[in-house]
């Protein structure tokens, strides 16, 4: 199964979930055959994360600082079978591009089903705290996601 995180410019919310989805793999589901890759809307090709993003990820034991920003590309999204956004804004944003990927496009808490604002707030510009708070949205988010995704097969 290939999984596409996507927010907007692929530094801060789909870098950390894709680091921290990779980590639960690594750490807890290997027997799970799951390639994860993130992207931005309008990413800057090539940006580091943002400082804050490595340092939130750095707290939890996970390297991002060789993390380098990609700007989505239809191949990322006719290759993914699950494309996970950060904000319906993204969703929208990919269905208008590909009306056709409908039934594999979701925000990542509308997949995980989690009950509260369906949007992740990107933190881009804000202190340490705000991208801390981020990080435990999506990891909460992803949690649910993978429960998901083995109880399918």
């Amino acid at each position: 199964m290939n999984i596409l995180f996507v927010c907007t410019g692929n530094t801060c919310r789909s870098s950390m979930a894709e680091a921290l989805f990779k980590d639960i793999l690594e750490k807890k589901e290997r027997d799970l055959n799951i390639n994860v890759k993130s992207a931005g809307i309008y990413a800057m090709e090539g940006s580091p994360a943002t400082r804050q993003a490595i340092d939130v990820m750095k707290n939890r034991n996970i390297d991002l600082t060789k993390h380098k920003s990609k700007l989505i590309t239809n191949n990322m999204i006719n290759s993914a079978d699950l494309i996970l956004t950060m904000t319906s804004s993204h969703k929208d944003a990919l269905l208008k591009i590909k009306p056709d990927i409908y039934n594999k496009v979701f925000t990542l808490k509308e997949y995980a089903n989690v009950n509260s604002n369906i949007d992740i707030m990107d933190p881009y510009g804000m202190p340490v705290a705000e991208y801390e708070k981020t990080a435990k949205e999506i990891k909460e988010a992803i949690v649910k996601t993978l429960e998901k995704i083995k109880n399918k097969e």
